[in-house]
């Protein structure tokens, strides 16, 4: 089942970046600049989880989780850049059930989206769900999310952190085009720069030490103009 996550902040660059980083992983994403049409978007769409800022340009993000708890039960996950104690004990008195300081880490919020939705749904997130597994299996090779390291047989391939979170990107869904922001947005947590290549150097090293290993070569293919690729194997 597709689940559907509504994102309320007035920032149209972040807006975009969840939009494409969660819908990367299955989820479909309405998104709100302002917070007033709020509770009538989730009477018709019936969201999964809403993410919401606390800092909005028509009033106080806490004055629309007062509106949405006043008609609804869905899971919210609060935003602020303010980073102070008081609006997150507010936020959480009030009903929300977490909450992130900006800037963050995209994979942070997708981590907390999971915990959030279990907590709601466990009959749909138990232990045999397959994105709580410890590990990926893509043909002989097993990435290790406890250890953070990639197997094949008994050979264990070293990987740095973020080598680790770009194959773990791929990984989970081979055969996906992954542009470089989305990779960098993976490992790092922001954009790539017109003139940023590292994500190209980090990909390099990767195809290097997946060639190292029989019958593991060109898993990572370059979509040329787009970015990277898991190719999935039989």
């Amino acid at each position: 089942m597709e689940m559907k996550a509504l994102v309320i902040d007035d920032d149209e660059k972040l807006q975009k970046l969840l939009k494409e980083y969660l819908e990367g992983f299955g989820f479909s994403v309405v998104s709100l600049l302002e917070g007033q049409d709020a509770v009538n978007y989730i009477g018709e769409l019936s969201p999964h989880i809403v993410i919401l800022d606390i800092m909005l340009p028509d009033g106080d993000g806490i004055e629309v989780l007062k509106e949405i708890r006043r008609s609804f039960s869905v899971p919210v996950i609060m935003l602020t850049a303010r980073g102070e104690d008081t609006d997150r004990i507010i936020g959480l008195e009030l009903g929300a059930d977490d909450y992130l300081p900006k800037p963050f880490n995209p994979r942070e919020l997708l981590a907390r989206i999971k915990a959030v939705l279990r907590r709601h749904q466990p009959e749909k997130y138990d232990s045999t769900a397959t994105d709580s597994q410890d590990q990926i299996v893509q043909g002989a090779l097993v990435l290790n999310r406890a250890r953070q390291s990639l197997l094949k047989g008994s050979k264990e391939i070293e990987l740095s952190t973020t080598e680790y979170k770009i194959m773990e990107t791929l990984m989970e869904r081979p055969d996906t085009v992954f542009s470089r922001d989305q990779l960098m947005n993976a490992a790092r947590g922001r954009d790539t720069t017109a003139f940023d290549r590292s994500i190209d150097v980090h990909v390099s090293r990767l195809r290097a030490k997946l060639e190292s290993i029989s019958d593991s070569e060109k898993r990572i293919k370059t979509i040329w103009g787009t970015g990277y690729m898991f190719v999935k194997k039989p």
